[in-house]
This record gives structure tokens, sequence and C-alpha cells, in this order.
């Protein structure tokens, strides 16, 4: 009788392969579904990106629309710039890691980079004031605080620290995460 073709060989044989799949679906099932309760997340600030119904303006139905309307087409038009930012910053990256760099070149993109943010601000301030004519004289007053908020807490951020930037971290960067835990 031939070993490989024997009874015995081949329940062996199938009990192990059994046992070998129970144990790599134990292990699969460990790494996906046991794992993803000790994984937490912890949220560190809450942000609302919903800035045309918030409670502070109370605004009526045909406002809410004509703000989002406002929104959109501001948008879409100021997405060509954005891009061509992303790109130019991109150009700036590549050239800024040479070990030789053009610093006349760099000096040209950043020049670039800088008029077309100058362009996205004005275009920002003239949309601030098309969504604030939508406004009653309440409302306005509402919408100027709630925008000050908004476009000054990313400024804010980079000096969140209470006791200043962790050690090695240069000045004026924005931080890699949540501040550190205040000292007792």
């Amino acid at each position: 009788m031939d070993f490989l073709s024997s009874k015995r060989f081949v329940t062996t044989t199938l009990v192990v392969l059994v046992m070998l799949n129970f144990t790599l679906l134990g292990v699969l099932w460990w790494q996906n579904i046991a794992t993803r309760n000790v994984r937490s997340v912890e949220v560190t600030q809450y942000y609302s990106r919903n800035v045309h119904s918030g409670p502070e303006l109370a605004l009526n139905e045909k406002q809410r629309t004509a703000f989002m309307k406002l929104r959109q087409e501001h948008f879409r038009k100021t997405m060509p710039e954005v891009q061509k930012i992303i790109a130019l910053k991109k150009e700036l990256i590549n050239e800024a890691v040479k070990p030789n760099p053009d610093k006349a070149k760099l000096s040209s993109i950043a020049d670039s980079i800088g008029s077309r943010q100058s362009k996205i601000e004005k275009d920002l301030a003239i949309h601030f004031h098309e969504l604030s004519e939508l406004c009653t004289p309440a409302q306005r007053d509402s919408l100027g605080t709630l925008l000050g908020n908004i476009y000054t807490m990313r400024y804010q951020r980079s000096t969140s620290w209470r006791n200043g930037p962790p050690d090695g971290h240069p000045p004026g960067m924005r931080h890699p995460g949540p501040p550190p835990p205040p000292q007792r």
C-alpha cells in the first residue's frame, strides 16, 4: 500500500488543514474585530462647517437658499486659483529641495503664490459683502462676529500652547497634533 494514498495520511492531512484554517481565521478575526475595540479617537476640537444655518444668524429659508447659492458660486469661482496655488507650492517645494535651488525662481514662484492669494482674499471680502447684503442689520452683526471667529481661528491655533511650543518645535509652525495637557 502506498503511503500517500493511505487513509491515515489523508485523514491526518485534512485534520491539520482544518486546524490551520481555524487558526488563520482566528488571527484575521482578532486583527480586524478584537483590536478595533482598543483603538480610540480623542476629540480635541468640535468644528462645524454649517456657517449659513447657525443659530446666531436665524436665517429664513429664502436667505438660506441665497446663502448656499452665493457660497457655491464663490467656491466655483475661486477653485481655479486655489488649484494653481497648490501646483505652484508643489513647484516651490520641488525647487527648494534641490541641492542648489535657483533663488530667483523661488522668489518668482513665491511672488506668484502671493499675488494669487491676494486675489483670493479680495474675492473673499467681496463674497462676505454679498452675504451681508442678504442679512438684516441684526443678522449682519452676527455674521461679522461669526466670520471673524472662523477666519481668525486658524491663526490662533499656532499660538494655542499654554507654555509655548514643545521642545525642539520651531516657533510659528503649526503643531502636528493637539497641544500638550496643562502641567499641574
